[in-house]
């Protein structure tokens, strides 16, 4: 089958190209479990910030706004199962070696993009009242290098 036809059969099923690249959560990154009271003490993740899917070409990322500019992997970089969140605040942050961009589904099905919140070009995103339930994580990086990573949660 030539390639024409093979993106035609794509089409006419209602994918696009830029839909089978972007990030999807029905996949698994490496997963952990934590309850809030462990992520009382700050758990750190090593890992290469990158990845091939442009966000802002994403529209099954939404609102628009978790759209912003970056470049991370299709299949999350982590998925948590976090326990037991009522009372806390949950702190997700990066910092890196490059500018790195996090894009976060919580358990709630909602989505998070931060670009520089935790400042010196590494994001951040902070969740007050966070349900209980998967969150897939993806650090990616702004402009579509890689380069190595941190990746820290820590309840409040």
């Amino acid at each position: 089958m030539t390639l024409l036809r093979i993106l035609v059969a794509l089409a006419l099923a209602g994918f696009s190209a830029g839909a089978l690249a972007c990030p999807d959560y029905s996949k698994d990154g490496d997963k952990y479990e934590f309850s809030g009271k462990e992520l009382y003490t700050p758990k750190r993740f090593e890992l290469v910030a990158g990845g091939g899917s442009e966000l802002r070409s994403c529209h099954n990322v939404e609102p628009a706004s978790a759209r912003g500019r970056g470049w991370v992997t299709t299949r999350p970089d982590f998925t948590f199962y976090l326990s037991s969140l009522s009372g806390y605040d949950l702190d997700i942050r990066v910092t890196s070696e490059c500018d790195a961009v996090l894009l976060v589904n919580s358990a709630a099905a909602n989505w998070y993009y931060d670009d520089d919140g935790n400042g010196n070009l590494d994001p951040q995103v902070r969740l007050s009242n966070p349900s209980s339930g998967w969150y897939d994580v993806w650090v990616g990086t702004f402009d579509g290098r890689y380069c190595d990573a941190t990746l820290t949660l820590e309840t409040y």
